[in-house]
């Protein structure tokens, strides 16, 4: 193959490989779309798949605990003005009742206004 495929935006493998008019990851099964803005930007994405923003609304999926902490994040509860960062907890917020915390981009869901 003359042309260089990109490595997977999932898995970052480079073992890539192209069907049809799609890119797809052996490694992971993940599939893509070629020049797609969203897996170019690397976007952080909520737990169905949604791009999340700075200062977007999330709701918590599931009961979260606190290492360190009896306290308990509830399902449902609703975070306002969320701030995207870089690392694995990757969305500082204020929770409500708990203060400052970063929680993972899997375990929250957009709320569409």
């Amino acid at each position: 193959m003359t042309d260089a495929l990109p490595p997977c935006p999932e898995c970052s493998s480079a073992f890539t490989y192209q069907v049809d008019a799609l890119l797809a990851c052996p490694e992971c099964g993940h599939e893509w779309a070629p020049g797609d803005p969203a897996e170019v930007t690397g976007a952080v994405r909520d737990s169905v798949g949604n791009v999340l923003a700075d200062g977007d609304t999330v709701t918590v999926i599931k009961d979260l605990k606190l290492k360190g902490s009896s306290s308990v994040i509830k399902v449902g509860t609703k975070v306002r003005g969320i701030r995207l960062v870089a690392g694995d907890h990757d969305i500082d917020c204020k929770v409500p009742g708990i203060g400052q915390i970063g929680l993972k981009s899997q375990f929250v869901k957009k709320v569409t206004d």
